[in-house]
């Protein structure tokens, strides 16, 4: 096993190693326009995601938790309303929530796709729900016909958490435009990421856009004239410059995640591990390969020995944070997002796995004995 050479989750030095010449040109050309906030290359890019998302609209901003923020902000949520979230997530997505003064109300996923579980989400619906936020997690779309059929039936807004799914697809359309608006995050990690952190929302709803983009720059659309108390949170131009190169790579990235996750399903079919269950109208982004064992520490241990990265996503539910230790959930409050917790694994992926490296993890996997 010694000989073994190291196998990184995800190696982001391949990824740039792979672009380098376009995005060192791009980033350099930036720079020498002297124009370093906002402006043309933000623009240019923010005409292009919109396009590929099959949306009216984009608007870049700092991150994706400001992404969340910002639009449940544009959607008048503020102190005192509720939204919708899955139990299951990264907690930006409830962190989002809260800084509106807003309180999340978690839904259970469906165990099989671990997306919230449109059947479970009337039932959480009160008279202070003012938006339902499901996230399409790993890279999965959420079943969002029934959920914008209950949203539409309750008079609700629907925000999508698409952190993890650029390039997705629910029903042969690409994410980006189903919901009133949908959030984006840059970050290095994700299928299409910055040198840094950045963020976007795509909307067909023209206020919205117009609303964002005036929150995101100080609540101003003219120097020194603000028109409601807003932030700074504005894509930075260097940026999106990396982004509009890695956007024209960003499907033939996505169809090499779709090869090896169906190379992981085959060959892990009977080691033994819960695989990625994806319903027939899902066309996923393989953001993530997440296996579910009740050994997931021995696993885990096996790997590392191995020289074999692996992430947890996610070891703490957002209900069990210290920081939602106000909302008095406790230990069981929600079974499934704690199962998941317990037993779920990403094994390394992304567009600059070798077929090698990826035998060499399945061979690992292969030995496992809990």
């Amino acid at each position: 096993m010694g000989s073994m050479k190291t196998i990184p989750f995800l190696s982001l030095e391949a990824a740039y190693a792979e672009l380098q010449p376009e995005i060192e040109a791009a980033v350099l050309a930036s720079m020498r326009t002297g124009w370093y906030v906002l402006g043309p290359e933000v623009e240019v890019f923010e005409n292009d995601f919109a396009s590929y998302c099959e949306a009216s609209y984009c608007v870049g901003v700092a991150n994706g938790l400001d992404a969340l923020h910002l639009a449940l902000r544009a959607m008048d949520v503020g102190t005192g309303d509720e939204v919708i979230v899955p139990s299951n997530t990264y907690i930006a997505t409830w962190l989002a929530v809260s800084q509106c003064g807003a309180i999340p109300v978690p839904v259970e996923p469906d165990i099989a796709t671990y997306n919230i579980d449109p059947k479970l989400i009337e039932a959480a619906i009160t008279p202070r729900t003012k938006v339902i936020l499901p996230v399409h997690l790993y890279g999965q779309p959420a079943d969002l016909d029934p959920i914008l059929a209950i949203a539409k039936k309750y008079n609700l807004k629907v925000l999508e958490d698409a952190a993890q799914a650029h390039g997705a697809h629910y029903k042969g359309k690409r994410i980006g435009g189903h919901g009133d608006v949908v959030a984006w995050s840059f970050y290095p990690g994700k299928n299409l990421g910055a040198l840094g952190d950045g963020g976007a929302i795509t909307t067909n709803n023209p206020e919205i856009a117009d609303r964002i983009r005036v929150l995101r720059n100080y609540g101003s659309r003219v120097k020194y004239v603000n028109e409601v108390p807003g932030y700074n949170s504005r894509l930075d131009p260097v940026q999106a410059a990396v982004l509009s190169v890695k956007l024209k790579y960003l499907d033939e990235w996505n169809a090499r995640r779709a090869s090896i996750a169906s190379r992981y399903a085959m060959a892990l079919a009977d080691a033994g591990f819960l695989q990625p269950a994806v319903p027939i109208w899902a066309s996923p982004a393989w953001h993530l390969y997440v296996i579910r064992t009740k050994a997931r520490e021995a696993l885990q241990c096996h790997l590392a020995a191995a020289g074999i990265g692996s992430l947890i996503h996610y070891p703490i539910p957002p209900h069990l944070q210290l920081a939602y230790s106000g909302q008095c959930h406790k230990a069981r409050d929600f079974p499934i997002a704690e199962v998941m917790a317990a037993e779920v694994i990403s094994l390394p992926m992304g567009p600059q796995l070798s077929a090698e490296d990826q035998n060499q993890v399945i061979s690992i996997l292969g030995d496992f004995k809990p």
